[in-house]
């Protein structure tokens, strides 16, 4: 998908003839600067996801019309998306469980190499009401989750997580298969799964674009990509607590999604700022015969598609903390309009033995209006200066980010500085916390 034109390109535009984009010389700059950066998102094809929900629904019409925990069309539609992953060179493992005296079954599809000790896991429940198919209940999940790990396959992806992907058994029945996974999970397993992204509903036919408020960095990564369409969302509340994120939040993992409304009636505000039908519900056909291949929203489920990938992408590439101790900032500090000074937010380190390890890793919170004018250094006791930030992200706002810095060369104990500028005029903004792990 491409994204939306900038909304000041062509202010842009005359600063770079102006030679406005320059940044002051720094007194120091150290080299080479360590920056981990994540690769470029791919744009989910729409016709790929839409492909799957159409193998769903051919599915369930061949089993009853439906794709129910228990069901043959269940067990045919885990068959389906564990021949697909098992092609594109996934690890796969199926999970049986009991309940309401029924076999049940999770799929697991685990993606070579990344650091095993740093889980990414994405899913969504895979089961349908008794009613009928499930194509946006949750088909749509499912489907821009399986094409997303396809992806993943097709791009050759080498994230410095491991990628874990996941489809659920008996959500419908009170997230049955979600429960059983992650209570069967030994303690060390659990704690490493960094993060657990859940897809419940994202075509609804009147849709809204909610991003769950659970995990700060999980959140703000949604926020951010649908920042860069401007699109404006809103924080999950209907479905809260009420999907297979649950039992991950419950365990002490870090959790968040993407849902995009079931039977709450969207507002006239919601209408005005999205699009479609004030007064109706989202999805006029949950939890009904009707949530079939005709009961999606294309735009609706390309944009979340994309988000799910944009989100494997850069949080997969998240590096993983060092073993050492962390230091943080947590005061506000105002980031100036240009042409204003740069500013700066300090943290003492002490206590640290020796230098500072090849890996130091800088967690930024930048809360800001245009984060492509945003130049941002870390700035060491002596005065080294290492870049982190250099102007880039387009229109998006808010830089929420993760670097790696490689300042061995840098005793460890003194006073380290983010110093923030904002390169071009009409923004606002602050920093809102940052940390620095050894």
């Amino acid at each position: 998908m491409s994204l939306s034109v900038s909304r000041r390109l062509a202010a842009v535009t005359a600063l770079a003839v102006a030679g406005l984009f320059a940044s002051a010389a720094p007194a120091a700059l150290a080299a080479p600067t360590a920056v981990a950066a994540a690769p470029t998102p791919p744009d989910i094809p729409l016709a790929n996801v839409k492909a799957h929900l159409s193998q769903l629904s051919t599915i369930a019409a061949n089993n009853g019309g439906n794709r129910a925990h228990g069901r043959a069309g269940y067990k045919a539609s885990v068959d389906y998306m564990k021949a697909k992953l098992d092609a594109a060179g996934f690890t796969t493992t199926l999970q049986t469980f009991t309940s309401s005296g029924a076999t049940g079954y999770n799929l697991i599809a685990d993606w070579p190499g990344g650091d095993p000790n740093s889980v990414l896991m994405a899913g969504s429940h895979l089961d349908s009401v008794t009613s009928g198919a499930g194509i946006n209940d949750n088909g749509s999940g499912s489907a821009a989750v399986l094409e997303t790990a396809l992806a993943v396959s097709r791009a050759g992806l080498q994230p410095t997580k491991h990628l874990r992907f996941g489809w659920w058994g008996a959500e419908e029945l009170g997230l049955i298969g979600s429960k059983y996974y992650v209570n069967n999970l030994p303690a060390a397993e659990k704690a490493k799964i960094s993060g657990y992204l859940n897809f419940d509903m994202i075509g609804s036919p009147n849709p809204g674009y909610f991003v769950y408020d659970d995990d700060p960095t999980i959140e703000q990564t949604f926020k951010n990509y649908y920042a860069g369409l401007g699109i404006p969302t809103e924080i999950e509340t209907e479905g809260d607590g009420r999907s297979d994120h649950a039992p991950f939040k419950s365990a002490g993992i870090p959790v968040g999604g993407l849902f995009s409304g079931a039977d709450y009636t969207k507002t006239a505000a919601q209408a005005q700022k999205w699009g479609g039908t004030a007064g109706q519900s989202f999805d006029r056909c949950y939890h009904s015969s009707c949530d079939n291949t005709a009961n999606i929203n294309d735009t609706a489920l390309d944009r979340n598609a994309d988000a799910v990938a944009y989100a494997i992408w850069n949080l997969g590439a998240s590096t993983p903390v060092p073993p050492g101790p962390s230091f943080e900032n947590t005061t506000d500090v105002t980031i100036p309009d240009s042409p204003a000074a740069a500013v700066t937010s300090p943290i003492t380190v002490s206590g640290v033995t020796g230098n500072a390890p090849a890996t130091t890793k800088v967690d930024v919170n930048i809360v800001h209006t245009y984060r492509g004018d945003l130049v941002v250094d870390l700035l060491a006791p002596d005065g080294t200066v290492y870049n982190l930030h250099n102007r880039s992200g387009g229109s998006a706002d808010n830089l929420v980010q993760s670097y790696t810095v490689n300042a061995s060369s840098e005793v460890a104990n003194g006073v380290w500085k983010l110093r923030v500028k904002d390169s071009a005029a009409q923004d606002v903004g602050y920093i809102n916390s940052w940390k620095i792990t050894f």
